[in-house]
């Protein structure tokens, strides 16, 4: 097995699932009569759900939401859903020195592989329902050299695991924020991921 193996987030990072969550949120408004302000919720997008639905929902009715919530999602957020600039590319870029690729996200495991398998793309494991430095357990499990992500929890996740945070600024936090939470490098986006990715595999290998 290569001993390069490259974890990225899901949300902001590989995927724009903005305008989905927006959909599956008004869904949610819909059928509960709670308003949730998607837009305001959407641009929030990291922690796990849970803590965005505390948001709108009593305390009594978070659990509730949560398993609506999910069970609206397929068929409200995956369609609309669009890769990142440079996604697949980077999963390329891994692939085509010989490492692997995962994705470690805070969605639950089954609608994070409907995204991946809707944009085709290809990654070699996922684990979910995973926020912060919880991330590090599945990191460390799989072998992850380097951690790639667009918020500062993912930079916690990769310090908790000992690896090198690899930033992308395109969520809602600022460069920077992500520097600051440690990102050993930060990028605009994926698409500069390829051209940098040989400097980004050492600082993997020498840590």
């Amino acid at each position: 097995m290569s001993p390069l193996m490259v974890g990225f987030d899901l949300d902001m990072t590989l995927v724009d699932s903005r305008p989905g969550i927006a959909a599956a949120f008004r869904a949610l408004t819909a059928r509960t009569g709670v308003p949730v302000d998607e837009e305001l919720a959407v641009s929030r997008l990291g922690p796990p759900l849970r803590t965005e639905l505390a948001y709108w929902f009593p305390p009594e009715r978070v659990e509730e939401a949560v398993t609506l919530y999910r069970e609206l999602y397929p068929a409200y957020a995956i369609t609309p859903t669009v890769p990142m600039p440079g996604a697949a590319a980077a999963l390329r870029a891994v692939h085509a020195r010989g490492g692997r690729t995962m994705v470690v996200t805070a969605k639950i495991g089954r609608l994070a592989q409907l995204h991946l398998d809707h944009l085709g793309l290809p990654v070699d494991e996922l684990a979910g329902d995973l926020f912060a430095e919880q991330k590090a357990t599945a990191l460390r499990e799989h072998g992850a050299t380097l951690y790639v992500g667009d918020h500062v929890a993912d930079m916690a996740a990769a310090r908790a695991a000992g690896i090198p945070g690899v930033a992308v600024a395109t969520g809602h936090c600022t460069p920077d924020e992500l520097s600051a939470a440690g990102a050993e490098v930060v990028l605009d986006d994926l698409a500069e991921f390829p051209a940098a990715v040989d400097r980004i595999i050492g600082l993997a290998l020498e840590g």
